[in-house]
């Protein structure tokens, strides 16, 4: 699982990339202050089925504290976008193609509406510009794949066919394809079309394919009612109000033993240790979260992935009795599959062989056999039997 971090520049995305990772990314008030794509891990959230069944996990692919599951997940804070990007302004092309490869997106936008669409300072800005920015950005990107193909792709009668393979990247279903063109009045038989339809069908498709959340960072910096009325412009999207700032300092603070606080929760406790400079800003911050029930990067970080990206999370076993593996481990693994994913597939995702000789699963709470097209719920638990060793 790979999440993108995308969005104009200096809109806080390398802050919110640190507090997720705890990695130093470069932090700066001016535009393209990252110039690679910064790589780290974060980790997804879920309550772990340890304390439904009475029983201490442990873990081998993830981790669990206080009976939560934490599911390690791959983030790239990509370069800030800005307008002209698909035509090779600013850090160009490349980014556009980083932001592809990501399974879920995530765009940071200035909830205090201090930074334009270009980076640079101001106020009183209207952050759905950026949303409408980065979309528009996008979908120039992929139209101009498309139109360089056109005469391969005019060359086949079944356009949805043709379109598949080209957009193979994407993972597309045919579903996808013929909406899109659909809901835009485009044929797609013997594709031959002008830049106005591929671009629409581009936009079209992008918002199928690649579902953007947006991170209303600076939340602690804005002016009350910010938030709504940004949910409210931006209708169609998922918007979550965040302080990546506040959860960066608070991670660097837990860190440093100053601290007790988990990722996501709406209070923590301060330390004897602290400072009295120390406890007056953790006081402040104590305030934020109580206000807002958490910092909300916790929130951007699982509903990326569960929500956006449409994963569940199952666990398989090898002894249903002990919900353990051959080698006695509790709960071992935790396994990141997509909504409506069947027994077969989960097999498919442990070893290719143990799928093709698969006999049915067993739910490891009742011990019911089942089918191999049976499909699994958030949470499950699941032995795959098969005569492969």
């Amino acid at each position: 699982m790979h999440i993108g971090l995308v969005g104009a520049p200096n809109k806080g995305k390398s802050t919110i990339f640190s507090a997720m990772t705890l990695v130093d990314a470069g932090i700066a008030d001016y535009p393209f202050t990252t110039i690679k794509p910064n790589l780290g891990v974060a980790y997804a959230t879920k309550p772990c089925p340890e304390r439904e069944l009475g029983i201490k996990c442990n873990p081998r692919n993830s981790l669990c504290a206080d009976g939560i599951r934490q599911i390690p997940i791959n983030i790239t804070d990509i370069a800030g976008l800005v307008p002209g990007a698909h035509m090779g302004k600013g850090m160009g092309t490349q980014f556009l193609n980083d932001i592809m490869a990501a399974d879920s997106v995530i765009q940071v936008v200035d909830l205090s509406g201090e930074t334009d669409v270009h980076g640079k300072p101001g106020k009183g800005i209207d952050q759905s510009e950026d949303v409408k920015m980065v979309a528009e950005e996008m979908a120039g990107w992929l139209s101009g794949i498309i139109e360089g193909h056109m005469p391969q792709l005019s060359k086949k009668k079944d356009g949805c066919e043709a379109l598949m393979e080209l957009l193979s990247i994407f993972k597309p279903t045919e579903e996808q394809i013929r909406e899109s063109a659909e809901e835009n009045g485009i044929t797609i038989s013997n594709i031959f079309w002008n830049h106005e339809s591929s671009y629409k069908f581009s936009k079209s498709f992008l918002i199928k394919n690649k579902p953007i959340l947006i991170a209303a960072n600076k939340m602690d910096k804005s002016m009350p009612g910010s938030l709504q009325k940004l949910r409210e412009k931006l209708a169609n999207y998922d918007v979550v109000g965040c302080s990546g700032a506040i959860e960066l300092a608070l991670k660097k603070a837990a860190k440093a033993g100053v601290i007790d606080y988990r990722p996501g929760a709406g209070e923590f406790s301060i330390r004897e240790n602290a400072t009295a400079e120390q406890r007056k800003a953790l006081e402040y911050m104590l305030s934020y979260l109580r206000s807002n029930k958490s910092t909300g990067v916790q929130e951007l970080i699982n509903e990326s992935v569960f929500s956006i990206a449409g994963n569940i999370a199952v666990y398989p076993v090898e002894n249903e009795s002990r919900f353990s593996d051959s080698s006695g481990n509790v709960l071992p693994d935790v396994l990141l599959l997509k909504k409506g994913s069947t027994a077969l597939d989960m097999a498919r995702r442990i070893h290719t062989e143990i799928a093709d000789r698969m006999l049915y699963a067993l739910d490891a709470r009742s011990k019911m056999r089942l089918a191999k097209d049976h499909v699994l719920k958030d949470g499950d638990v699941i032995r795959i039997v098969s005569t492969a060793k």
